[in-house]
């Protein structure tokens, strides 16, 4: 694929450019410096404007104190000659055939932001990350994982929550060993006791019968010694209440009567163990839940890493403009550094990546105020556009050997002769304007931009 870059540009009474040819390094850092206010900035404008379009076009184009409007001259490497020139400036694209093309020839390779790489620095780092995604397809596969992600995260905070809640709950709860499983009913114990004591007053009545018996038996012994006489009917109803004293004096033997005095202490009691017997059961519940909850959180901590995996492998397998570059919680990340974390060469190069597969055949950028760059920051950058195959123009306010042009009073220093184009057309008394390609019919010298 042809990387299309700028292999000479000349620029008249653009801003504060007089007169400037350049011709930039194909690949690598062409840096254009001076002194402030000198035309620097000026050749980065021209050239926005001559590629970019009227909507970059200066609000003062034209050089102050000119006569002359302002001249484009771009050739590119693929043969396109870009010219603006005239009163109106108007564009004119020539490609090698000779044919005519316009601004829609040169924004189907021209990326916006190569001509305004600032533009991209400056923005978000969530703008930043979206511009990435957009142009490797897979941004709004990506949106989808991170809204899926953001509703389980959600979802799994709150049943987090909600189990601590229980757990401190079951924590703060009081647990009585001694206290039943169940509440206790009063009515049941009641009813138990109504029972026991059923049961015992029919053991006292056979208490009292064998009384009764014991107390007849001896007045009859009484009778059987008082009435000789009556011996042989008596000695029968001794014999008879001697047989029946047996038995009930066998039956009484092992009667124990029951104590009431748990069951009449547990219903003195029953709302304070009714209370232990709730406590425990709460506490109870709450572990139970509070364990519910730990192991729903743990499936929803599961589904979290799976949709994590996911954008992952969509990141991993996306075709991504620049090694170690990836994109993490909406942001830019560089061999795992955020934007804000990144060296400046770093920054530049993510940039300069992320433009170049906006559109593949867009091979240069402009880059404006590099004094903000260290030397080793510039130098890092320059070899990696190079070993890319890249072209940038840049400014910076030096005059240092690490220039490539030096621009002072709007001239390429050592072009201050330079001549761009044709003087103006002249009035001729007698014949009127003179075509303006017409060779100059005065034989001085003439000097771009000064008259």
């Amino acid at each position: 694929m042809q990387m299309i870059k700028i292999n000479k540009l000349e620029i008249e009474n653009v801003k504060r450019v007089k007169a400037v040819k350049v011709e930039p390094s194909a690949s690598g850092l062409t840096i254009v410096g001076g002194n402030n206010n000198q035309g620097k900035t000026s050749v980065l404008d021209a050239i926005a404007w001559g590629l970019g379009g009227n909507k970059y076009r200066p609000s003062q184009a034209e050089r102050t104190g000119s006569a002359v409007p302002p001249y484009l001259h771009i050739v590119l490497s693929n043969g396109l000659i870009v010219e603006r020139k005239g009163k109106n400036s108007d564009l004119k694209v020539i490609d090698p055939n000779g044919q005519k093309g316009g601004q829609q020839l040169l924004d189907s390779f021209v990326e916006e932001l190569a001509i305004d790489l600032p533009k991209f620095m400056n923005s978000t780092n969530k703008e930043k990350a979206n511009i990435l995604l957009r142009i490797i397809g897979v941004g709004q596969q990506l949106s989808e994982f991170e809204q899926k992600e953001q509703e389980v995260y959600n979802r799994r905070h709150t049943i987090g929550q909600i189990a601590d809640q229980k757990a401190k709950f079951a924590k703060e709860q009081p647990y009585f060993a001694d206290a039943p499983k169940e509440p206790i009913s009063a009515s049941e114990l009641i009813r138990q006791q109504q029972d026991i004591l059923g049961r015992n007053g029919e053991k006292q009545r056979m208490r009292q019968r064998a009384l009764q018996i014991k107390t007849a038996h001896a007045s009859q012994t009484q009778e059987v010694d008082r009435i000789n006489s009556m011996l042989f009917e008596a000695k029968n109803k001794l014999d008879l209440l001697t047989s029946d004293l047996e038995t009930s004096q066998r039956d009484i033997l092992d009667l124990h009567d029951e104590s009431t005095n748990e069951l009449e202490a547990n219903i003195q009691q029953i709302d304070e163990i009714n209370r232990k017997v709730r406590a425990n059961l709460d506490k109870d519940k709450a572990e139970a839940d509070s364990s519910e909850y730990r192991q729903q959180y743990e499936v929803l901590s599961t589904e979290i890493t799976t949709i994590r995996q996911q954008k992952s492998e969509l990141l991993e397998n996306a075709n991504l403009p620049l090694p170690g570059l990836s994109v993490s919680d909406g942001e830019l990340l560089y061999n795992g550094q955020r934007w804000d974390n990144m060296s400046g060469s770093d920054q530049l190069k993510v940039s300069t990546a992320i433009v170049r597969k906006l559109k593949p055949n867009c091979g240069f950028i402009l880059l404006d105020k590099l004094e903000q760059m260290d030397m080793k920051t510039i130098k890092e950058f320059g070899s990696w556009l190079e070993q890319e195959g890249l072209q940038a123009i840049a400014t910076r306010v030096s005059t240092g050997d690490e220039c490539s042009i030096l621009i002072e009073d709007g001239y390429v220093v050592g072009q201050e002769d330079v001549q761009l184009q044709p003087p103006p057309r002249e009035i001729d008394p007698g014949v009127g304007w003179t075509d303006q390609t017409a060779a100059p019919t005065s034989t001085n010298p003439w000097k771009a931009g000064e008259f």
